[in-house]
């Protein structure tokens, strides 16, 4: 298969993780050869628009901008009253106040304002979690000669992507961290590992294929390409470089012993999500039924957690690490990457 546009020199690609990155992580793995990334789901488009000005003044290098396709859903007052009713003990715990959970979505789906950002900065790639943007506005997408990826967890999930316009398609496994892709289905029984799904993802389309989850280290990446991947996204091995912004609690976290246990949960987001399994989700269950859909549980658990890390607590924190999190390297991402690299060809 041809090498695509979108592989820079490198076949990696930094995977987007809102919240615990901004244009620096995805400009240092730029500059190092591989495809930096930048998640805008959780950002205005004035701030997406800063943080793409400071991206393309760091690297004259190709970059990938990511957007999330969900619907925003209708709140349910009686279902956020009850959320709130179950962490309130936490939050008298943490001594958190009640009075300062937000409204809203805290996390955007694509949109027109979103596609006259991109139409400005015109990025070598968009990519989309939960499915594609309606058609016109991934046409607008596509007229700026972006490359356009998207996450399949399925088989058929990847054969809807190839079908709607993807030009090549992310296989997430289910070792990956933070949260999945799914978009058909939200049966968790339909969720396969990276090197099952990926080989079958592979055999089904004709784009390329980016294998993603659980891969942390140069074997993990000759193993994902030895099975058919054009390239490989990595997210989780890049927390503790000092380009992140992973907060301290954080940090702390995947550099112990606890890095070794993640679960998926809905309790932070309303959406399945991987990360460290801590107090509030093996108190409260991994799906509680009372939590809002997603992305309005974020909005309860917002000032618990803020309240909790103040004082160093991870406990209610949405710690999200994929499986091999006890990988995680302390170093700068451009280490990280040529790291990384050495399992694009031959054996260590």
């Amino acid at each position: 298969m041809t090498v695509p546009p979108f592989i820079s020199r490198l076949p990696l690609i930094q995977a987007p993780m809102a919240g615990v990155q901004d244009w620096r992580l995805a400009a240092a793995v730029c500059n190092a050869g591989a495809l930096g990334s930048l998640p805008a789901g959780m950002l205005a488009p004035a701030q997406l628009a800063e943080q793409l000005d400071q991206l393309q003044q760091a690297t004259p290098r190709p970059y990938n901008v990511n957007f999330f396709c969900h619907t925003i859903p209708a709140a349910i007052p009686d279902r956020e009253r009850d959320w709130a009713e179950l962490l309130a003990p936490y939050y008298r715990e943490v001594g958190a106040d009640p009075a300062t959970i937000p409204t809203g979505a805290s996390r955007k789906p694509f949109d027109e304002d979103s596609a006259s950002v991109i139409e400005q900065f015109r990025p070598a790639v968009v990519s989309f979690h939960y499915g594609l943007p309606a058609p016109e506005l991934l046409d607008r997408i596509k007229a700026t000669g972006a490359s356009i990826l998207s996450s399949a967890t399925t088989i058929d999930e990847a054969l809807w992507l190839q079908q709607h316009g993807a030009d090549a398609v992310i296989a997430q496994g289910l070792e990956a961290g933070g949260h999945r892709g799914h978009f058909l289905s939200d049966d968790l029984t339909l969720q396969q590992g990276t090197f099952s799904l990926l080989p079958q993802i592979a055999e089904a389309v004709s784009v390329p294929v980016i294998a993603a989850g659980g891969i942390a280290t140069p074997s993990g990446v000759r193993a994902a390409l030895t099975l058919g991947a054009t390239a490989v996204q990595i997210g989780t091995a890049y927390l503790l470089a000092p380009e992140a912004t992973t907060r301290s609690v954080h940090r702390e976290w995947l550099a112990s012993a606890r890095a070794r246990h993640t679960a998926l949960t809905t309790l932070f987001s309303g959406r399945p999500a991987r990360g460290m399994v801590n107090r509030l989700m093996e108190e409260l269950g991994y799906f509680p039924a009372q939590t809002p859909d997603f992305p309005l549980a974020g909005n309860a658990n917002g000032p618990l957690r803020a309240a909790a890390e103040a004082a160093g607590n991870g406990d209610f924190s949405p710690l999200w690490a994929g499986q091999f999190a006890a990988a995680c390297r302390s170093a700068p991402a451009t280490e990280i990457t040529r790291w990384l690299a050495t399992g694009c060809s031959g054996p260590n």
